[in-house]
């Protein structure tokens, strides 16, 4: 699956390497910095495509001391994320869990990327020893609505998803490769961004979530879908 990154067909599928929700998951991953009263000074992100969301990481007055280095296997990726570069934010083509890497980091961020990772057990065993706290995004594709409409295959192709998740599950895998977990939330970007993508079909999806989120937020999440877990290990 890693050449689908590294010879330009996942940039070709997306087109944008999916930057255009890039502001929203870098305000969801600093609102639970600054609730956990973390002050980092060095941030990495595995898996940073276009770099968009360490960009807008930089510049949060929250953040305002921290450098930012961001590493993808993908030549493309690197290529875009080049043109953000600045004094406190570079880019780097390459592996930070290989052996010859040996950089610690205060804050390590897994943004909706283990999902795409064929060992993505050992993935995280190796995410663990990298920073002080660890942040993931991961997407809840597991649900009701997802297994009536078989969405998943569809998913794997369209999205590179080579795992599936339910919040229970997620946790369960942080737990089991080592992580304590520190705090975590649900992240809805289909309700969220629905100004920014918006659609009929979109609409009509929200309505149930909105309304059932109002009454149990896990129920929700588990029938409609839509949702991601965004949590914050040590």
């Amino acid at each position: 699956m890693d050449t689908i990154y590294t010879s330009g067909a996942y940039l070709e599928s997306t087109q944008t390497w999916h930057t255009e929700d890039s502001p929203w998951k870098a305000a969801q991953i600093n609102k639970i910095i600054s609730k956990n009263h973390i002050h980092p000074l060095r941030v990495a992100e595995i898996g940073c495509g276009a770099g968009a969301i360490l960009d807008e990481l930089s510049k949060k007055d929250s953040l305002c001391r921290a450098h930012f280095e961001g590493y993808d296997i993908s030549p493309q990726a690197i290529e875009l994320a080049k043109r953000r570069e600045n004094k406190r934010v570079q880019f780097l083509c390459g592996d930070l869990l290989s052996g010859t890497n040996a950089d610690h980091f205060d804050v390590l961020l897994v943004i909706d990327v283990y999902e795409h990772v064929p060992d993505y057990m050992s993935f995280l065993a190796k995410c663990r020893i990298k920073a002080d706290y660890k942040i993931y995004h991961i997407p809840l594709d597991i649900h009701v609505s997802s297994v009536l409409r078989n969405t998943l295959i569809s998913n794997r192709y369209t999205l590179g998803h080579l795992h599936y998740f339910t919040a229970d599950s997620a946790i369960a895998t942080l737990k089991d490769t080592g992580h304590e977990i520190v705090d975590y939330c649900y992240t809805n970007a289909a309700i969220d961004l629905f100004k920014q993508h918006p659609s009929i079909k979109k609409a009509v999806a929200n309505v149930p979530r909105l309304l059932f989120q109002k009454l149990s937020l896990p129920f929700a999440v588990r029938v409609f879908g839509g949702y991601s877990l965004l949590v914050l290990t040590k």
